[in-house]
């Protein structure tokens, strides 16, 4: 557990203006890549921009997991004929976080149930909480606080800047998240119909609860999925589907999407292996 706590960054060899101000956080994903036929992607170089309101959209997105069958939800543009994992803009106000896991709920619409290459279409969201997991990270513990350095983060595992138009950026962060448990579930529901239908932003994962402790809870029941939660005609043409890891990195590849669920998946692995190995010690 050691070389997961946070270590004060030894940046300054490399960059002093940042040594002060930044963590380092190690973790056994740093600097790996997976066996098989490509390899992670690299982050491009640092560069100075600079955009005012007007010309800056801020989005995030989403890989969620079902943690007790190992899938994940991946979406499906019908007119468009590609494979997507939920994201978008995050609101007025609203947090790059809660805009992911409101994004994640939303992001897919009308209800269907048509075969899709022997798979069952079910155009509908899945409630969903970002997950902490182990993350090599940049930003600092919050300052004076008496809580115990947890090695577990819900921080974005990539960030995407891409034009929307000739004088237009945006910006999107990518989370890695899990389906709810079912009481939460039911209960979020229920606030949500009695509030009309407002989305109902989720309790954060509890800090002492271990991965395998949360599969439990599921019960071995499948993840509940909402119907009509797009929020426009554009998704109401999204189909969700949970897929095995392995079969959503091949409906991505080629995108920085692929690696999120890589990412996200593989850190879910080492956490429940750092969890195991802190209950023998």
């Amino acid at each position: 557990m050691e070389a997961f706590k946070n270590l004060r960054s030894n940046s300054a060899s490399q960059n002093t203006s940042l040594a002060h101000d930044y963590y380092l956080v190690e973790h056994p994903l740093a600097n790996m890549t997976t066996s098989g036929t490509s390899s992670r992607p690299v982050s491009n170089l640092p560069f100075i921009a600079n955009f005012d309101s007007a010309h800056l959209t801020i989005g995030a997105g989403v890989a969620i997991f079902h943690l007790a069958t190992s899938h994940v939800v991946v979406c499906y543009h019908s007119k468009e004929k590609h494979w997507f994992l939920p994201k978008g803009r995050r609101d007025a106000g609203e947090g790059s976080a809660t805009g992911a896991e409101r994004e994640g709920f939303e992001e897919v619409g009308i209800s269907s149930q048509t075969p899709l290459n022997g798979l069952t279409v079910t155009q509908s969201g899945y409630r969903n909480r970002l997950l902490p997991i182990p993350l090599r990270h940049r930003q600092p513990q919050a300052h004076n606080s008496n809580d115990a350095v947890s090695p577990f983060v819900a921080e974005p595992v990539w960030t995407q800047l891409m034009p929307v138009t000739r004088s237009t950026q945006y910006m999107l962060f990518w989370y890695i998240a899990e389906t709810l448990p079912p009481e939460i579930e039911q209960s979020l529901s229920q606030k949500s119909t009695q509030a009309n239908g407002a989305y109902m932003t989720p309790p954060p994962y509890p800090a002492t609860m271990t991965l395998a402790e949360r599969i439990v809870l599921d019960k071995k029941l499948a993840p509940v999925r909402h119907e009509n939660t797009g929020v426009n005609e554009d998704e109401a043409l999204y189909e969700s589907y949970l897929l095995s890891v392995d079969e959503a990195q091949q409906k991505l590849s080629g995108t920085i999407m692929a690696d999120v669920v890589r990412t996200g998946w593989e850190a879910i692995q080492t956490r429940m292996a750092m969890e195991e190995s802190s209950k023998s010690t």
